[in-house]
């Protein structure tokens, strides 16, 4: 013996497979930022489009000029007090419907498990409804009682769904039903109301930017500051969640607290989003599904399903304004005709895997 110690050569099929999973994960990234580079230029110019076409069309030069401290008196009032609000209520909107889809749907494993479904938007109109038809509550205070009505209903659900723990398939058919619920107390409080308020009423359900101002857009700005940051704190521990409670706990994550800070930070995204324009349908349901295509293999993909979540709410403001001549759609109508054919669609899937009712 020398004294030396012999190595032994690497294995050069490890060395191969490490520079294989480097190359991919690489690819990876770079399609990941390329996608949510194309997201944002998509949103930016939708957002311009948005803010030049109305009763008086204005150029996009003159439309940049304005915001940035330019224009003359008519240009000003037009683009910031009457069309930036609605614009930029529409792109915090989108962010928050997007992320709130994405959490639960990625969470809980379940393409159905969106806010809309599974009863928390409810949870937010019964209360919303109750409290202005019955009490005359409006502004803040409304805009409280349908953030309250979202957490009342996601905490009530989580509960009936706890068995030892809650299961994904488990806590969407109770959301489902207990939805179905609250959506027949507002039905019912609108049947005993004024029909000028119920129509009205009628309008935020379907989901409206008619009408929003910076009253609306200063507290969304606000909540979303302070949730969006606490979901992505939240979501480091949605990857060992996605792959089973066991295997989750054997990763050491402590499961429940992990599973119960991502409900209620989606729970409360889905809660302002919904105080601030009504519970629009189907931004949440789509968001999630459309941003995981475009970046396969990135898992929940939760900023992609953020910028997801404005572009389509943006386009579907564009088209309530504009598809029709001197009629405002709510932007709820439009994002139902984009999101009715996916939910068929996916419940036809359903049913030809075997899985279906």
């Amino acid at each position: 013996m020398t004294g030396t110690r012999l190595r032994e050569a690497p294995d050069p099929r490890l060395a191969d497979a490490v520079r294989t999973v480097a190359r991919v994960r690489g690819r990876g990234r770079r399609r990941s930022v390329v996608v949510a580079g194309g997201l944002l230029a998509a949103v930016a110019t939708v957002f311009a489009v948005s803010l030049s076409l109305g009763d008086m069309v204005l150029p996009l030069r003159t439309v940049v000029d304005t915001l940035f401290g330019g224009g003359d008196g008519g240009s000003r009032f037009v683009v910031l007090e009457l069309r930036l609000p609605r614009a930029l209520l529409a792109v915090l909107v989108g962010v928050g419907f997007g992320l709130s889809g994405a959490v639960f749907q990625s969470l809980l494993r379940n393409p159905l498990a969106s806010p809309d479904v599974i009863g928390i938007s409810a949870g937010a109109s019964a209360v919303a409804v109750t409290a202005s038809l019955l009490f005359q509550v409006s502004g803040l205070a409304l805009s409280g009682s349908a953030l309250s009505g979202a957490v009342a209903a996601g905490a009530a659900i989580y509960l009936l769904a706890w068995r030892q723990g809650v299961a994904g398939q488990r806590l969407v058919l109770i959301g489902v039903g207990f939805g179905t619920g609250l959506s027949s107390v507002v039905w019912y409080v609108m049947a005993r109301s004024d029909t000028a308020d119920a129509q009205e009423t009628y309008l935020w359900l379907t989901g409206t930017l008619n009408g929003r101002s910076w009253g609306q857009v200063w507290p969304l700005l606000t909540a979303l500051a302070a949730l969006v940051p606490l979901t992505m704190l939240a979501a480091r521990a949605l990857g060992p969640l996605r792959l089973g409670d066991d295997a989750a706990a054997g990763l050491g994550t402590r499961v429940e607290p992990a599973r119960l800070a991502l409900l209620g930070c989606a729970t409360a995204l889905a809660g302002v989003a919904t105080a601030a324009a009504g519970p629009v349908g189907f931004v949440a349901f789509v968001a999630g599904p459309i941003a995981r295509r475009l970046v396969p293999g990135r898992g929940a993909a939760l900023p992609h399903a953020a910028l997801t979540g404005a572009l389509i709410v943006l386009v579907a403001d564009l088209g309530a304004q504009h598809l029709l001549p001197s009629v405002q759609l709510p932007v709820g109508v439009v994002t139902s005709i984009i999101g009715a054919p996916y939910l068929l669609l996916l419940l036809a899937r359903a049913n030809r895997g075997g899985s279906g009712g």
